[in-house]
C-alpha cells in the first residue's frame, strides 16, 4: 500500500516553471526525513525526466508515490515518443533542438543519468504514443 502519493503537471516547453515538480519533491521528501543521498539521487531523476518531458514530450505529469520500502517516480507524457530507447539511454546522444543546446540542455545525459541513480527504470514509449517511465528507489532502513 502506498502512504503518500503526489501529482505535479507537465506542460510542454513551458521552461518557466519547468523543475518545479522536482524541486517540489526534494523538499517534501527531507521533510519526511529521508536519507540525503536517496533525496538526492531522486532529485536528479525527477528533475531530468521532468526536463526531458517539457522539451522532447508533450504535456504530462510526473508522480511521486511512497511507502515504507520504496520511492516510486512516474513520468507520463504524450508527446511523440522515444524513438530508439537503447541509443536514448547512451551518454551524449540528444534529440534537443538548437534552441535547448542555447539554453543549456541537451547534453544527452537525462536518461542516462536517470538510469544511473535509479535503483530500476522502465521504459514504456512507442512511436507518436508518448513515453512512460517508471524509476523505482529502495528505502532502506535504519
Amino acid at each position: 500500500m502506498t502512504d503518500l502519493i503526489k501529482i505535479f503537471s507537465i506542460k510542454a516547453r513551458d521552461f518557466v516553471k519547468a523543475g518545479e515538480g522536482s524541486i517540489q519533491i526534494q523538499s517534501l521528501l527531507k521533510s519526511i526525513g529521508f536519507d540525503t543521498d536517496l533525496i538526492r539521487r531522486i532529485s536528479i531523476c525527477a528533475y531530468e525526466a521532468e526536463m526531458n518531458a517539457v522539451m522532447h514530450g508533450g504535456d504530462g505529469e510526473l508522480r511521486l508515490m511512497v511507502d515504507p520500502k520504496e520511492i516510486v517516480l512516474e513520468i507520463n507524457d504524450n508527446g511523440p515518443g522515444i524513438e530508439d530507447i537503447d541509443l536514448a539511454l547512451q551518454d551524449g546522444y540528444s534529440t534537443a533542438t538548437p534552441e535547448h543546446r542555447e539554453m543549456g540542455f541537451g547534453a544527452g545525459m537525462g536518461l542516462p543519468n536517470i538510469n544511473k541513480n535509479a535503483d530500476s527504470l522502465e521504459i514504456h514509449s512507442d512511436n507518436g504514443q508518448g513515453a512512460h517511465l517508471k524509476i523505482r528507489f529502495e528505502v532502506q532502513n535504519s
